[in-house]
């Protein structure tokens, strides 16, 4: 078939009797095809209409976001819905800080940032106008698991930490002063935030824990009663040691709010030690006396030792007697003589003791 120059009236006549002289499979190929087309102009369509609301909010309130940064957004799978509020909000506010770009709050923000709350703290500190925060401190902080916002408020507006803390088991701090007498202490310590030392710096329990630790010091060097008279001598002294160091807060005050009189601890320990002196006395007393009965028992074994040794010697006496009999150095007179001595002797010696006895007993 030769086609021919036709005109505009005729277009459609020929368009009809071209499609008429097509088979039917190539009508459904083009007629799915135009479907398709349109599906994938009207997806297209939605998702400029979307990326086009936060590019005409970007455009009227100079936040600078192009429409390729929000294509890029949907690729990179960042939230415009994030993004664009929170550099809307910068640029309202008047931040001047040249590190607040599309580009830097999509990379805090696929590194898990908050980013609408690291640009709300740099409102906030902004606004205070006493505080020097920039974008990378405050993203640090947030990347830090630290709440950026609370921080600023909180050095603003310090904060009051009690001393012991809420919910814990002491209600008071036990000090005991130099004279033995236990003082039941309470401090309210009123700490702002260092943001400086925010990253890497000791928590609120640190704080109270070195605040006790310096209460408890402060009273054992003084007398109760000074310390009843003027508590500020506490205060004073703890404020002199920079207890804050270190540590993300910065101590403003440390006030004592009240102060109780608890028991006589030095009497106390002195009525124990003389327990246990005496304890230790006693027992030393008992091992000399323990050592005296094993002395004593001792010298009642030697006696009993000496005494079957003269009872030995004894029965060698008899022995003797018979060999002097036979061999004739000993005669019968001599016998009698010998026996009559120790006759004398044991008299003697039952007269003495039947004495001693009558003088030892009662009455006489």
């Amino acid at each position: 078939m030769q086609l021919m120059p036709i005109g505009f009236a005729q277009a459609d006549v020929f368009a009809t009797t071209l499609l008429a002289q097509m088979s039917k499979p190539v009508q459904i190929a083009i007629f799915v095809g135009t479907l398709v087309v349109i599906f994938v102009m009207m997806i297209i369509g939605f998702f400029l209409l979307s990326m086009l609301r936060w590019w005409i909010q970007s455009v009227f309130t100079g936040a600078g976001v192009s429409l390729g940064d929000l294509v890029g957004m949907y690729f990179r799978k960042v939230k415009a819905s994030v993004i664009v509020p929170s550099k809307i909000m910068a640029v309202q506010a008047g931040l001047d800080d040249p590190e607040i770009t599309t580009k830097s709050l999509e990379a805090h923000y696929m590194a898990g940032g908050n980013v609408p709350l690291v640009i709300r703290s740099l409102i906030a500190a902004n606004k205070a106008k006493t505080i020097q925060l920039s974008f990378r401190e405050a993203s640090a902080i947030d990347l830090a698991g630290r709440n950026v916002l609370e921080a600023v408020q909180t050095s603003v507006y310090p904060r009051v930490i009690d001393c012991p803390a809420r919910g814990s088991a002491k209600k008071s701090l036990d000090a005991v002063a130099q004279d033995g007498i236990q003082l039941k202490v309470r401090a309210r310590v009123t700490v702002r935030s260092n943001l400086q030392q925010l990253i890497g710096g000791a928590k609120e329990e640190t704080i109270i824990a070195r605040v006790g630790e310096g209460i408890v010091s402060a009273i054992g060097s003084e007398k109760h009663t000074s310390v009843l008279e003027n508590p500020d001598v506490i205060s004073k002294t703890v404020l002199a040691r920079r207890l804050d160091s270190q540590t993300a807060f910065e101590i403003v005050s440390i006030d004592i709010a009240d102060i109780d009189v608890g028991d006589n601890i030095g009497a106390r320990l002195e009525a124990d030690q003389a327990e246990a002196d005496t304890r230790v006395a006693r027992a030393r007393a008992e091992g000399r006396r323990a050592m005296a009965v094993a002395q004593e028992q001792e010298n009642i074994a030697g006696i009993e030792e000496m005494r079957a040794k003269l009872v030995e010697a004894e029965a060698d006496v008899p022995k003797a007697m018979a060999d002097s009999f036979r061999a004739g150095k000993l005669a019968i007179l001599d016998y009698y003589k010998l026996r009559n001595v120790q006759a004398d002797t044991d008299m003697r010696k039952s007269i003495s003791t039947a004495g001693e006895k009558r003088t030892s007993q009662p009455g006489s």
